[in-house]
């Protein structure tokens, strides 16, 4: 029989990555966009687009529909990740209920297999020290954040549909993605633009977990073949900081090394004022108080379950951020060409 791949937010950076493997795989792939979308990311691709919105039930309808015998797997990467202390309904609508949206839609159409995009926001923090691990159990209260909140509770109503109506539901919870074929511009893919471009001249203390867009595409698909059902893999690489991260972009594109590392107190002093600012331009901002709240967390997470059941690997950080410089240079995404490119990984 068949097989045909629902994907949501599909000119999303993980949602297009997910994309071109399938295709890569000469799978059938049918896209979900806004009507409002840029569709940039997947010009070109031999997918079907339907235009629909997650917040609203009956667009689904036509993008769940299928006229010959066929089994659908259906992967919800749609979802706004923010790091903004401002409030937005809009996070709600779309994480919560249009997760619920999708959901359900599953149950209905009787779907061979659900893969969630969660996160690891979504987990209640661990003590310093502690490693972060998979849980069964997933409320808002628990966690910090708009964005965690939302995540937490729409994890839960997958995790509550898997046991009440016996769907076939996997939960992947990434780390912080960053890597090429971010056509949306995300934050970390501001990071390095604004790095590039000599806009960034200080960094911030602290770090997080940061993981390759493709590693975590290719988790999402060996999901689909391994993932038990009712089971959340985290997907994540290891720890690396701010400085760290700036060192990298700094031997892999020659440009001039950030030296001034800014204290906590400070960035947590204009981070009202760097909000504003990135608002202005109609850009994501770099930090704010909750990226900052966030970057001094507890970051230490294991991947060994989906190691385990998935064959989960990941690639070094160095690699992911050369290969996002290249692909902003070709892409035409950042001014000037990288003018090193035979040094050795750091």
């Amino acid at each position: 029989m068949d097989t045909l791949y629902l994907i949501t937010g599909a000119t999303g950076h993980l949602g297009n990555t997910i994309i071109r493997m399938l295709l890569e795989q000469g799978r059938r792939v049918r896209g979900l966009v806004l009507p409002s979308d840029i569709t940039q990311a997947i010009e070109g691709l031999p997918i079907e687009v339907f235009h629909g919105d997650v917040c609203d039930k009956r667009s689904l309808e036509l993008f769940f529909k299928v006229d010959e015998p066929c089994e659908i797997i259906v992967i919800h990467t749609a979802g706004i990740v923010s790091i903004s202390s401002r409030i937005n309904p809009l996070i709600y609508q779309v994480n919560v209920q249009g997760t619920k949206n999708v959901t359900d839609m599953c149950v209905e159409k009787e779907v061979k297999k659900f893969i969630y995009i969660s996160s690891v926001h979504a987990i209640p923090e661990r003590a310093h020290g502690e490693t972060v691990r998979e849980t069964d159990h997933f409320a808002a209260d628990d966690v910090v954040g708009a964005y965690a909140k939302t995540k937490a509770e729409a994890t839960q109503y997958v995790l509550d549909q898997v046991r009440d109506h016996d769907l076939d539901a996997v939960i992947v919870q990434p780390s912080g993605i960053v890597g090429p074929q971010d056509y949306g511009n995300a934050h970390m893919t501001q990071m390095v633009k604004d790095y590039i471009s000599g806009k960034l001249t200080a960094g911030v203390r602290g770090g997080y977990d940061f993981v390759d867009v493709r590693d975590v595409a290719q988790g999402v698909l060996s999901a689909v073949e391994r993932g038990h059902k009712g089971q959340c893999y985290i997907l994540s690489n290891r720890y690396v900081s701010v400085k760290q991260l700036l060192d990298m972009l700094h031997k892999i594109s020659g440009q001039r090394k950030i030296r001034t590392i800014l204290p906590l107190w400070f960035a947590k002093m204009t981070a009202p004022l760097a909000e504003i600012y990135y608002r202005l331009r109609k850009m994501p901002p770099l930090f704010t108080s909750y990226s900052l709240y966030t970057l001094v967390s507890n970051s230490k997470m294991s991947h060994t379950r989906a190691d385990k059941d998935l064959a989960y690997t990941t690639r070094d950080m160095y690699k992911t951020l050369s290969d996002t410089v290249d692909w902003q240079s070709a892409h035409k995404k950042t001014a000037p060409p990288r003018v090193r490119n035979t040094l050795k990984k750091a």
